[in-house]
C-alpha cells in the first residue's frame, strides 16, 4: 500500500485532467485514487509560462489536496552543472515526502 505518489514532470494537461477528476491514463487513476484517499500527491509542474486556466486548475488540485510544485531550479547554491540543477527539483519534490536528502536548504552555511 503507497502512501505517497510524485508525478514529475507533469503536463498541465494532467494536472487539469486529476483537478476535474477525468481519469484517461494509469497515472491519472492513480492520482485520483491518492485524493480519494487523502493520500499525499506531489505534482511538478514542467510548463511556464502558465495561462488562468493553468492556474485555476492547480488551485483546484490544491484544494483537493494535492500539492504543486513547480519545476523551478534553485540557484541559491550556485549550481557547477545542469545534473545539478535537474537535481535542485528532484530533491525538492523529495524532500516533499519527508525524505531527508543531501540537498541544502535555504539558510544552510557552506
Amino acid at each position: 500500500k503507497w502512501d505517497s505518489m510524485v508525478i514529475c514532470p507533469s503536463t498541465v494537461g494532467t494536472v487539469g485532467r486529476i483537478a476535474s477528476g477525468v481519469s484517461q491514463s494509469l497515472i491519472e487513476r492513480a492520482a485520483d485514487v491518492m485524493l480519494k484517499e487523502r493520500r499525499t500527491l506531489i505534482v511538478v509542474v514542467r510548463e511556464s509560462p502558465l495561462s488562468l486556466i493553468h492556474l485555476r486548475n492547480m488551485v483546484a488540485l490544491t484544494e483537493a489536496g494535492g500539492i504543486v510544485v513547480p519545476a523551478s531550479p534553485s540557484f541559491y547554491f550556485c549550481p557547477e552543472s545542469i545534473e545539478e540543477v535537474a537535481m535542485s527539483v528532484t530533491q525538492r519534490a523529495v524532500a516533499m515526502l519527508g525524505i531527508a536528502t543531501d540537498h541544502p536548504a535555504w539558510g544552510d552555511k557552506e
